[in-house]
């Protein structure tokens, strides 16, 4: 009438005999990461870098960064978070040096055209 409960830890011993041969299977690889991501987020810091040619380094990273949105539907790798860096990286080098290069030009254009002579009538 005395029955041991029964033991939740028990364990089969080990056999080496019983695993010999068995071949376990490799674990899936993890997807690639996307070229394209990467250079996106290259071209990308690089319109925040370079002063006033940095907008042609951020067009190139936008383009960039949408040819690899196709490419994560397609091919099914990875790196979609290194696309987004380098399409916001683009915009933002793009806007900044664009603007920038669009105020010295303005600024050169009011020197040149003797921008001076607005302040002689008083």
């Amino acid at each position: 009438m005395n029955q041991q409960p029964p033991n939740q830890y028990q364990y089969d011993s080990y056999n080496p005999q019983q695993n010999f041969g068995q071949q376990y299977p490799y674990p899936p690889a993890p997807p690639k990461t996307s070229t394209k991501s990467i250079v996106a987020l290259i071209f990308g810091i690089l319109s925040i870098l370079i002063p006033y040619i940095g907008f042609i380094p951020g067009i190139v990273a936008i383009i960039v960064a949408s040819l690899s949105f196709k490419d994560f539907k397609q091919k099914g790798e990875q790196g979609k978070g290194l696309s987004i860096a380098g399409l916001v990286c683009g915009i933002i080098g793009t806007v900044i040096w664009g603007l920038v290069t669009l105020l010295v030009v303005i600024g050169l254009l009011m020197y040149v055209n003797g921008g001076d002579n607005y302040y002689t009538n008083f």
